[in-house]
C-alpha cells in the first residue's frame, strides 16, 4: 500500500495477532487510501471477529470509517460477555476442538461439532445457515466474508479454552442435559427400557440412568463421573450468576 500513514494501538491481548516487529504499542502503519478501517485492521492481522470498539483520536468510529493521514487509530478487544444477537446462542467447533465441545455439551451448551474435516467453506456456511458461532482457532478461518459469527479460542489447553468461552458468551448452563457425543437432548430412562444397551455388570450396579433422545446413547454414573463432576463444579461456580436474594 502507499497511501496515508496512520498509527494503530492496539489492546494487548489483541497483539499476539501481529507481526513480531508491531507488537510494541503504537506503530506506523501505511494503507491505501480507499480501503475501510475494518479492512485495514483486519489486514494488520486481527480477525474481525476479534476487534471490538474501535477510535480515531479518541473518538469511537465505526468500521466503515477511512482512515486519513496522521490518525490514531485504537483497536479494543470485544467487550465481555459478548451479545449475539439476532438468534439464540448456540456454537459450532472445528474439528480440533473436540475436548471442548464435549464438555461444552456437559453443561448443557448447544454444540454442534464434525469429528471429520469438512473444510473451511463448509464450516462458514453452516455457520451462517444455522446461525452458530463458530469456535476456532484457526485464524483463516474466522476471516471467511460467509461466516455468520465466530470467535478466535486463545488457549491450547480444554481448561483454559472453556474458561474463555464462558467467560466470552457467559451461555445458559443445564448440566447433565445434553448428549456428549451428538449434541442431542438427554431424558431420563427406566433400567428396562435400556435393557441390552448396557452390559450386565452395569445393569446390576447402576439404577439411574439417562438416554439421548436423537442417537439413544445411554449414560449412567461410571468411574470416570467424579472427574466430570469436577468440570460442572468448577463450571458452575465460576459463571452461573448468583441467586439473587428474595424481596421482604
Amino acid at each position: 500500500m502507499n497511501g496515508p500513514e496512520i498509527h494503530l494501538e492496539v489492546a494487548p491481548e489483541l497483539r499476539l495477532f501481529l507481526p513480531s516487529d508491531r507488537r510494541q504499542g503504537r506503530t506506523a502503519l501505511v494503507t491505501d487510501g480507499s480501503s475501510t478501517l475494518g479492512h485495514v485492521v483486519e489486514s494488520a492481522g486481527i480477525p474481525r471477529t476479534e476487534a471490538g470498539q474501535l477510535a480515531v483520536d479518541g473518538r469511537t468510529v465505526p468500521a466503515s470509517h477511512i482512515p486519513r493521514a496522521g490518525e490514531t487509530v485504537e483497536v479494543y478487544a470485544v467487550e465481555r460477555p459478548q451479545q449475539v444477537p439476532g438468534a439464540p446462542l448456540r456454537f459450532l467447533l472445528d474439528v480440533h476442538l473436540g475436548t471442548l465441545a464435549r464438555r461444552l455439551r456437559l453443561l448443557g451448551v448447544d454444540t454442534a461439532y464434525f469429528s471429520e474435516d469438512i473444510g473451511d467453506p463448509a464450516l462458514a456456511t453452516y455457520s451462517a445457515q444455522h446461525r452458530r458461532v463458530l469456535l476456532s482457532r484457526d485464524r483463516g478461518l474466522l476471516r471467511r466474508r460467509e461466516l455468520w459469527a465466530g470467535a478466535y479460542v486463545y488457549s491450547d489447553q480444554p481448561d483454559e479454552q472453556l474458561r474463555d468461552v464462558l467467560g466470552r458468551f457467559a451461555p445458559a448452563l443445564a448440566p447433565w442435559t445434553r448428549c456428549s457425543a451428538c449434541n442431542g437432548e438427554l431424558a431420563p430412562a427406566s433400567k428396562e427400557s435400556v435393557r441390552g444397551r448396557i452390559e450386565g455388570g452395569t445393569e446390576r450396579s447402576h439404577d439411574v440412568f439417562a438416554q439421548c433422545v436423537a442417537c439413544e446413547r445411554v449414560y449412567w454414573r461410571g468411574t470416570h463421573h467424579h472427574r466430570l463432576e469436577a468440570i460442572v463444579a468448577d463450571a458452575l461456580r465460576e459463571f452461573s450468576p448468583a441467586p439473587r436474594p428474595a424481596d421482604g
